[in-house]
């Protein structure tokens, strides 16, 4: 048996007037996942537990089988872990975003515009990370280069008190009252501050702004956290498992639990990637002998961010017939028994442009099934069926354990 996880990022939402007071999931052409729908159990689930943040870190952790009050310790030591930076037990990692803000403010009154400079590449976010530590950076705290807008701010044994603010958190919002809290709250306010002097004349940001791109020029400071300790997925669950994403979090993620991270070139993090080399990287894995690929697609959930109504419908569509109508072609060919698992891991409804903690509509699928109900695969479908996982780590449980017959 093979188990594929195709982990649709922000995919669930709310009724869209300009899409006829559909969601995009509702609006999406999705004909294989209509009739994996069909043959499948759908439902809905708590994936983020009731009084922790609806954040892709929480989210994706309790997808892959693990507590989120238990385990998580905060989200950037998960894409210190991919980017590979070393962490000891008393270290403390930050995310560092390069975003972009308005420029004719006083440094309070300037408003975020964007959470990902507009999906600035890593070559250009390189040479302004390579900036920031130039000038921010001192001894024992040390900015790293990550993936597009996603970096690292590491503190050896620095402390863990702080209350800050997820940048895509305040689209469109003034900066001021969303400042770094706590006793360090100031010294990090200090640093985000002196950035945009820095960044905002960057011959890289220049060069953006000349071609109508938006620049990096300021870094925001969020997601603290300590480095975790995550039993391996193949401990406890027995299969030996990978990973496949654009997305430095996620990647970490995998790796923290034990799972091969598998790079596919072209793949972006937004709707516009490289869907086919992530499904052949992901078939690659099974015939290698993984017994479980986890295969996330960020496309929906930077479209919600950025309120992109017809893209998140496309990236929908592309995830369909791009990553789980191939998938199922090839795993059905090859005459496997397999179970296919389709789902978001939070909601990033376009009208709020970040996410929140509504239940997520989930698909399994087993190739042994052929026994057909009459169900949609949709928000409304997945709470109309009743079912109801309410703690979302024990879904992978279900997942793996159903017996083909009554899932």
């Amino acid at each position: 048996m093979k188990y594929i996880v195709v982990l649709a990022d922000g995919m669930a939402d709310y009724p869209v007037a300009q899409l006829g007071n559909k969601t995009p999931l509702q609006a999406a052409a999705t004909p294989c996942i209509d009739r994996l729908a069909r043959l499948g159990t759908i439902g809905l689930v708590q994936t983020v537990p009731l009084g922790m943040s609806p954040g892709s870190d929480t989210a994706n952790l309790s997808v892959m089988g693990y507590n989120p009050r238990q385990y998580y310790t905060g989200r950037s030591p998960f894409e210190a872990c991919s980017i590979g930076i070393p962490m000891t037990d008393e270290d403390v990692s930050f995310r560092c975003n390069l975003v972009t803000v308005t420029e004719d403010e006083p440094y309070e009154e300037k408003t975020i515009l964007d959470h990902s400079s507009g999906e600035i590449s890593s070559e250009e976010a390189a040479e302004l990370i390579a900036a920031i530590q130039e000038k921010l950076g001192r001894p024992g705290m040390t900015f790293f280069p990550g993936i597009s807008y996603r970096h690292i701010l590491l503190w050896e044994k620095g402390p863990w008190d702080f209350e800050m603010v997820p940048p895509h958190d305040i689209l469109g919002k003034k900066i001021g009252p969303y400042q770094p809290k706590g006793p360090y709250g100031n010294m990090f306010e200090t640093m985000m501050r002196e950035s945009y002097g820095i960044l905002n004349e960057h011959p890289v940001n220049l060069r953006r702004k000349a071609r109508g791109l938006n620049p990096g020029n300021l870094i925001w400071l969020w997601g603290e956290g300590k480095k975790p300790a995550i039993q391996s997925f193949k401990e406890k669950y027995g299969l030996d498992g990978a990973v496949i994403s654009a997305v430095d979090l996620i990647k970490g993620l995998g790796l923290c639990a034990g799972m091969e991270s598998i790079d596919v070139d072209g793949v972006t993090g937004t709707y516009e990637t490289n869907y086919e080399g992530k499904t052949k990287a992901a078939l690659d894995a099974l015939k290698r002998g993984k017994d479980f690929v986890y295969v996330h697609l960020e496309g929906p959930d930077e479209c919600g961010h950025r309120a992109e109504i017809e893209n998140k419908v496309t990236a929908i569509e592309r995830i369909d017939r791009w990553v789980v109508q191939p998938l199922v072609e090839a795993l059905d060919a090859q005459g496997e028994d397999y179970r296919l698992m389709v789902l978001p891991d939070h909601a990033t409804p376009l009208a709020v442009r970040t996410h929140t903690m509504d239940p997520i509509p989930f698909l399994i699928y087993d190739s042994r099934r052929t026994a057909e109900a009459d169900q949609i695969y949709d928000e409304d479908g997945a709470k109309r069926t009743g079912v109801f996982v309410g703690e979302g780590y024990t879904l992978m449980d279900r997942f793996l354990k159903g017996d083909g017959n009554n899932e």
